[in-house]
């Protein structure tokens, strides 16, 4: 095994709103160089760092948008998220739950802070990735996949407890199902534990600090709401916390396919986003009520 050496170190950077109840930064692609393709298939990441919203009557959120082409997945640390969409899909999540949403070839949704949730208020975190699809699989019909955290598999070693959402580690495999190779985790690490990850050297690997500090192959330390972006030189690499930590590790295999993306579409070429335009116009996505 050789090992894979840390390429960026990046801060969290111009918050801004998603609708009235998502206070985000963008580490992808706004983050990245090469853009959507540098972490492909992961897309998109927004980032509610942890944000005391006050009680409401009304939830605040986003209303009813379309989506083609790829999957949003929402990863709540704090706080609890509402979900329907136009395919019958839809549910709550709260701290440790996953909802997985493929939208392929159509699908309007809302989220918004759950009802209740939202007339008392409290700490608010949240992640939010856009998984990109393979172009064969782009036009499928959606689907909703909840997932909650007592379903989610775990490999506990000495300090350290992985919560496995997608893909494996050591054998434990994750519940939700995917279109290509993805690898994501929680990683809950007590002050001066160590952990080791080996993915493929082309997987692009990330990882997002959502609680304490680590050291990066027993070098780089990064606080609290920083995102790392590792190189593709190499396929093992290892986390030490110097206080109770929690990571977000996300690693998957390139697709290697082209991107054309406006709004909330992504697809191979401008022909099909063009479609995608027309098809939300006509009406083909459904109907969902705000």
């Amino acid at each position: 095994m050789t090992k894979r050496s840390v390429e960026a170190i990046i801060p969290p950077r111009e918050l801004h709103y998603v609708g009235d109840g998502f206070r985000v930064h963008n580490f992808i692609p706004s983050q990245l160089k090469l853009g959507m393709q540098r972490m492909n298939p992961f897309i998109l990441m927004d980032y509610n760092s942890k944000f005391y919203f006050g009680a409401s009557e009304r939830p605040r959120g986003v209303g009813v948008h379309p989506h083609r082409g790829f999957e949003t997945v929402t990863v709540a640390y704090k706080g609890r998220i509402q979900h329907h969409d136009s395919n019958g899909g839809g549910g709550i999540i709260g701290e440790g739950d996953v909802q997985w949403m493929t939208a392929a070839g159509g699908i309007l949704h809302k989220e918004y802070h759950e009802k209740e949730w939202s007339k008392k208020g409290g700490e608010f975190q949240m992640v939010q990735l856009w998984v990109n699809l393979p172009a064969k699989n782009k036009m499928d019909p959606a689907k909703y996949q909840p997932i909650e955290n007592d379903k989610m598999k775990r490999y506990k070693s000495e300090g350290a407890e992985l919560e496995i959402i997608a893909g494996e580690y050591k054998g434990k495999k994750g519940p939700a199902t995917t279109f290509s190779p993805i690898h994501l985790y929680n990683l809950k690490l007590e002050k001066d534990s160590e952990f080791s990850f080996s993915f493929p050297e082309n997987y692009n690997t990330a990882m997002l600090v959502v609680e304490g500090s680590i050291l990066v192959n027993g070098q780089e330390k990064v606080p609290t709401d920083f995102f790392i972006l590792m190189a593709n030189d190499g396929d093992s690499f290892s986390v030490e916390a110097t206080e109770n930590s929690k990571l977000l590790i996300l690693s998957g295999e390139p697709l290697n396919e082209p991107i054309a993306a406006h709004g909330p579409f992504v697809m191979n070429t401008r022909e099909e986003l063009y479609q995608a335009f027309d098809d939300y116009n006509s009406g083909k996505f459904g109907y969902l009520k705000d």
